[in-house]
């Protein structure tokens, strides 16, 4: 069954509650069965609640893509512009005033602290900065260092962790590379400004997670690292206590030769919660070594590995098991059970991901699809979306219903 793709834009005029039309993926491999057995299925399905939505692909444009029904309404004020996704439906707005979470599925707003001022500690930090400075001593790239370049403050991720906790990486638009070297800040929703530890030395920071009531970071080297959070005695705002390592890196020591000849390659991380257990995701990208640009991304492969916190160390995964799927994303990630949509698990949807600042290797041309899936077992990567957007357009991203 081949797919046909619609793509809508986001109206202001307010639906009513049966009137949202969901992205429908059933035809993604649906597995073939007598007609008799698909009549007992039908009246099953009939009694049973409706299965929850999969994925929209949204685009800072406005522009939701779905399949196979056609356009649909969503309520507000429209969704352009958005710099980020966070925990599922949120889109993220930054502006002057504030940082804004609007859910485009229920109209629901949070506000977030404007990202000036920042509320800097230990509070003496700019006084501590200054007197380095003028030591000349250097403890690596900081907040501080980051706050005094032309533009900064890029949210590269940003998750909801609870009712009265956010956490973002923030990191650099005018250093070359920033969208990966960047800092955790925490705030409250609602309060006056951000926490930051402006002294800490910034890491190269892949992605960020809650799990099982913890705030966890996965650092470029795999370091897998827990984010203490406490109280800030006089406002009762969150702040980083500290940022302690919970299991040490082991890096692919074979990444580059696993390519072939004449290519390169580029890593990705994920870290995502599936089925109660923290995974990491490891995506190798191989990189043919162009005449016409500096390297062209083409093969995708993918490796799984659990965190065994209690030992400290990463498992290899081989399956993500017959009832799960991953939808890895750069701005947001989530596993789904493939039962309940009737589709084959152990697949990896994924898509172009490329951070603001960060980019990493060019497109060829010809090709016409940013988003493909990785079947665990086969490690063959198919495409359920042609021509869904150009490669390079940033900031694209996936919600969830």
């Amino acid at each position: 069954m081949r797919m046909r793709l619609v793509h809508f834009k986001m109206e202001s005029a307010m639906p009513a509650a049966n009137s949202i039309v969901v992205m429908d993926w059933l035809g993604w491999r649906r597995r073939r069965v007598a007609p008799g057995h698909r009549s007992r299925v039908a009246r099953r399905r009939a009694a049973a609640p409706p299965a929850p939505p999969l994925p929209l692909l949204a685009f800072p444009d406005g522009t939701f893509y779905s399949l196979p029904y056609g356009p649909c309404r969503f309520p507000g004020f429209g969704c352009a512009g958005y710099r980020g996704a966070a925990c599922g439906s949120w889109l993220v707005f930054p502006r002057d005033d504030g940082c804004f979470l609007v859910d485009p599925f229920s109209g629901a707003t949070v506000t977030l602290p404007a990202l000036s001022p920042i509320r800097l500690r230990p509070a003496n930090a700019a006084v501590k900065y200054a007197e380095r400075e003028e030591q000349t001593v250097r403890i690596g790239f900081t907040w501080m260092d980051m706050k005094f370049s032309e533009k900064m403050e890029i949210i590269n991720k940003l998750v909801v962790c609870s009712p009265n906790l956010v956490a973002a990486f923030f990191g650099s638009a005018s250093m070359q590379g920033g969208g990966h070297t960047s800092q955790i800040l925490v705030c409250q929703p609602r309060a006056s400004s951000w926490s930051v530890r402006a002294l800490d030395q910034c890491k190269e920071f892949e992605d960020m997670a809650f799990y099982q009531g913890k705030l966890y970071a996965l650092a470029v080297d795999e370091n897998l690292l827990t984010v203490n959070i406490s109280q800030d005695p006089r406002t009762g705002d969150p702040q980083v206590a500290r940022i302690g390592q919970v299991i040490k890196g082991d890096p692919d020591p074979f990444l580059e030769a696993w390519w072939p000849d004449d290519t390169t390659g580029r890593k990705k991380l994920y870290l995502i919660e599936s089925c109660g257990t923290l995974l990491m995701v490891r995506r190798k990208v191989c990189c043919r070594i162009s005449e016409d640009a500096p390297i062209v991304a083409e093969q995708n492969k993918f490796e799984v590995f659990k965190a065994d916190i209690k030992h400290s160390r990463w498992m290899d995964v081989t399956t993500l098991g017959d009832d799960q799927m991953l939808f890895l994303g750069r701005q947001c990630s989530r596993a789904v059970s493939a039962s309940q949509y009737g589709m084959s698990g152990d697949q990896i949807f994924f898509m172009d991901d490329e951070m603001e600042n960060a980019a990493q290797y060019t497109f060829d041309s010809e090709e016409n699809t940013s988003v493909g899936v990785y079947d665990m077992r086969t490690g063959e990567v198919s495409s359920p979306l042609p021509m869904v957007w150009k490669h390079g357009v940033l900031l694209v991203t996936w919600l969830f219903p």
